[in-house]
């Protein structure tokens, strides 16, 4: 399977690989609309100081389905997947990022009880070696030195997000072995390359939300957090996750634009919209990860940058 590069000065190879001393971060998502909900703010931040950013997507969300109320028709379902591509192109250039499709089935988020299997063929299923195998490619070209992903529950138990996490930690311990995946880059003379760090997107957490929460109430409003704090279930794993707190509140903006993009699956006066700007950049002006792997000494914890130690 080949990636298919799109973005910034597409030419059938990626133009960003292999640019010398700069900075590169590649961010893998299971689905578009992913890499907009998660640390888009972070990415847009990192463009504009002039980092190569590299958007992964696995799959290409054929087994989603309309989010946005105003889109619920026959007409829009019929296209969707044609219309989710479209979207992903919107955002990629709001945020100004390359993006890569690796072009994996979507496998749904099965429901039921009890579950019903996966459909045949989806990314879930693939064997690990072959769904990591593309990852790997692009690692030793694109040389990453901060990849990022979700963890081990993939942010909430979506099969493709949980596939994910397992090809993304394959390709990090992987792309650097020459050892692994041999053939894998030779075809266009790229050597095998380690990245150096590897982070979790730690994005809807409870401190977060209760943070918001408290701002909106404290200013009058009704806070669309507190249904969803009162069913809120602490993981046992939850406590002291967070290692590094990346300021781009000048960025949330961009963040929501990119997100406003996928208007398939994003109801534009859904709560994800009902927190004002200013009042985010006060109670809350970071997006929030954790440092899961580093093979380079990093500063004290927590960080404020995803290339401490590397710039």
């Amino acid at each position: 399977m080949e990636p298919v590069t799109e973005g910034i000065g597409n030419n059938g190879r990626m133009s960003m690989a292999i640019n010398g001393g700069g900075l590169r971060l590649m961010a893998v998502h299971a689905h578009p609309d992913d890499e907009s909900s998660k640390g888009a703010a972070t990415m847009a931040r990192y463009v504009h100081e002039g980092a190569d950013v590299l958007v992964v997507t696995c799959t290409g969300g054929e087994a989603g389905t309309v989010l946005n109320p105003a889109l619920d028709r026959p007409d829009v379902h019929e296209r969707l997947v044609e219309l989710r591509r479209a979207e992903m192109g919107e955002a990629r250039r709001i945020l100004g990022v390359q993006q890569v499709w690796l072009g994996f089935r979507d496998s749904g988020l099965p429901e039921g009880d009890p579950l019903p299997p996966l459909p045949e063929g989806c990314f879930a299923l693939t064997p690990l070696a072959d769904a990591a195998r593309p990852l790997v490619r692009l690692m030793r070209e694109f040389q990453p030195q901060v990849v990022v992903t979700y963890d081990e529950n993939g942010g909430y138990p979506h099969p493709d997000h949980i596939m994910n996490h397992k090809i993304t930690i394959e390709a990090f311990e992987a792309a650097g072995d020459p050892g692994l995946y041999r053939e894998v880059g030779q075809d266009i003379g790229v050597a095998p390359w380690q990245p150096l760090k590897l982070y979790y997107h730690q994005t809807f957490h409870k401190e977060r939300m209760l943070a918001l929460h408290d701002a909106m109430q404290a200013s009058g409003r009704e806070s669309p957090y507190a249904a969803m704090l009162e069913k809120w279930v602490d993981r046992s794993d939850d406590s002291g996750r967070i290692t590094t707190r990346v300021p781009c509140g000048d960025f949330f903006e961009t963040r929501d634009r990119a997100l406003l993009a996928h208007a398939t699956q994003v109801d534009p006066n859904g709560p994800w919209f009902r927190v004002p700007l200013e009042i985010q950049r006060k109670a809350w002006p970071t997006e929030d990860y954790q440092l899961a792997r580093s093979l380079i000494e990093v500063g004290m914890l927590p960080e404020d940058d995803l290339f401490d130690g590397i710039r």
